[in-house]
């Protein structure tokens, strides 16, 4: 059996906060739409390569928080530029930059409170 991760949500309290924090962090635009009673701004995706798309979210079951699952993103450029655009977006820098085997990883904190983690090829 294959396992793949097609789809994920980010939880936020705040959607327009967190889209700000985000389009900084990656220095990109985030639309904002509403369906269903939540607000959702759609994380950039390449449908024409295989990967996993996702969104920020806000409804009333979306409680963001430091405890739960740790989701990656991957930048395409340095992995030190993108956090050092973490604490201009309004989040903190958790585990600076480490070394493993196929490239970096990181952690911060966004703006509404989750643990997150950055990946890159590149330092």
């Amino acid at each position: 059996m294959n396992f793949s991760m097609p789809w994920f949500e980010i939880p936020v309290a705040d959607i327009e906060r967190a889209a700000k924090f985000y389009a900084t962090l990656f220095q990109q635009e985030f639309k904002i739409m509403e369906a269903m009673g939540m607000k959702t701004a759609f994380l950039p995706i390449d449908h024409q390569k295989e990967g996993s798309g996702g969104s920020l979210t806000q409804g009333e079951a979306y409680q963001p928080g430091s405890g739960g699952t740790i989701i990656y993103l991957q930048v395409s450029n340095s992995l030190e530029e993108a956090l050092g655009r973490v604490k201009d977006a309004g989040g903190q820098t958790l585990l600076p930059a480490i070394k493993i085997p196929d490239g970096y990883m990181a952690h911060f904190e966004d703006s509404e409170g989750n643990r997150m983690g950055l990946y890159s090829k590149d330092a």
